[in-house]
């Protein structure tokens, strides 16, 4: 059996992944798969691949393609959610900030640099043809290092997926000031390139499973009370986000895809789009 290790966050989004182990998917595939959770985000998954503590991640679109940019030795392999990511705007429930065109010359809570509440406040900011300060981050490593620093007014603002947050929202802990969502779709599946080049077929086989999942995961409303009881969230949050996302049932890459990242990239100052986009994307 051949081992692979597969990263992702502890997010509802990755739960075919974990059906798919639980029901031996993997194993009758001759995949001995270990699951590692990142509770940093995309920014902790770029750095585990970079120092071959993983072989595959499920990460966000504009995080990895940006750390391939600054040298990460991966590509990606197969998009993994097609529709976009809806992005809470957050502040602390003290703060004093009250509205979303106000968050501009404010601290910013992200989990680490490269990480999607790192870029995608910078895309957004670049689209309101205003920028974000070096001096504006405020480093928190993790929804609950944000819960803390926000709960202290030592940061103000934080973007992360708006159904994770949601509880928090609810229970009075954050105040959502509006949302954003990613001009592309949100997840795609990486691997290093030493487990393509070492393991093509084993990563090939990985990805049919996982295709084969979440095509019939989409298909069941039933997972919509699974993902509430396993995530902890209302039914009636996560039947709005179940019929508001896609699953990726191929492997296929969008290049136009891959050049709108790249292009929002480039103008938020975050890429040099001058880089040749061929070590993006294995091409099998």
């Amino acid at each position: 059996m051949t081992k692979l290790r597969v990263g992702g966050v502890p997010e509802h989004f990755n739960l075919p992944w974990h059906l798919a182990i639980e029901e031996g998917a993997f194993a009758q595939m001759d995949i001995d798969l270990e699951w590692i959770t990142y509770d940093g985000g995309t920014g902790q998954m770029t750095k585990a691949l970079r120092n071959d503590e993983v072989d595959l991640c499920i990460l966000l679109t504009e995080g990895i393609i940006t750390d391939i940019y600054k040298g990460n030795p991966s590509k990606i392999v197969s998009v993994y959610i097609n529709t976009p990511l809806c992005w809470g705007v957050h502040t602390g429930a003290s703060n004093k900030l009250g509205q979303y065109q106000d968050i501009w010359d404010r601290q910013f809570a992200i989990s680490r640099y490269g990480s999607g509440s790192h870029l995608m406040p910078q895309v957004d900011a670049n689209e309101r043809e205003t920028q974000i300060g070096k001096d504006q981050w405020v480093i928190i490593k993790n929804l609950e290092g944000a819960l803390d620093s926000l709960g202290k007014n030592e940061s103000d603002v934080f973007y992360w997926e708006k159904y994770t947050t949601k509880p928090y929202v609810d229970s009075g802990q954050l105040r959502r000031l509006g949302s954003y969502y990613s001009p592309w779709p949100c997840f795609v599946v990486a691997a290093t390139d030493k487990i393509i080049a070492t393991k093509p077929d084993t990563v090939r086989r990985a990805l049919q499973i996982i295709q084969r999942r979440c095509q019939i995961f989409m298909m069941n409303d039933d997972n919509i009370r699974l993902v509430s009881d396993r995530y902890d969230q209302k039914a009636e949050d996560v039947s709005r986000w179940f019929h508001s996302t896609e699953w990726a049932v191929h492997g296929w890459v969008s290049n136009k895809m891959l050049s709108s990242v790249e292009y929002h990239l480039d103008n938020a100052g975050i890429i040099d789009k001058n880089q040749s986009r061929e070590a993006l994307v294995w091409r099998r």
